[in-house]
């Protein structure tokens, strides 16, 4: 049963703006191992594209009282395909929430990233 559904969209050069503006920004934002993969450090696009499964997630779920961006790590399986480590208060939520499963889709394009989280019972 789906409990939840959430989407987000990013600009990039808005988020690039930002993190221009506010230098300390990506580590609170990104865990460390968001940040690159063992091949490389992922690009703008692909950052933005973690920034908006984190905010589709934080809508998937409801609500984000007491949630802190590290609790939500986007990372990748050996294949290449995205999906959730939870910790702390995101993962108390989730609990609570039912949402057993998290399927987690992101794509980047013309400018923008794009996010589409579904919460599973």
């Amino acid at each position: 049963m789906i409990v939840g559904i959430g989407v987000d969209v990013v600009d990039l050069a808005r988020f690039e703006r930002a993190l221009d503006r506010t230098p300390k920004l990506k580590s609170r934002l990104f865990a460390e191992a968001e940040l690159s993969t063992p091949e490389k450090v992922l690009s703008l696009r692909s950052l933005a594209g973690r920034f908006a499964a984190k905010e589709a997630l934080i809508k998937a779920l409801g609500e984000s009282a007491g949630i802190q961006w590290h609790d939500m790590r986007v990372v990748s399986d050996p294949h290449g395909n995205p999906h959730f480590e939870l910790s702390g208060a995101a993962a108390t939520v989730a609990a609570e929430k039912g949402a057993e499963r998290l399927h987690l889709s992101m794509s980047h394009d013309g400018g923008i990233a794009i996010a589409y989280v579904v919460a599973e019972s």
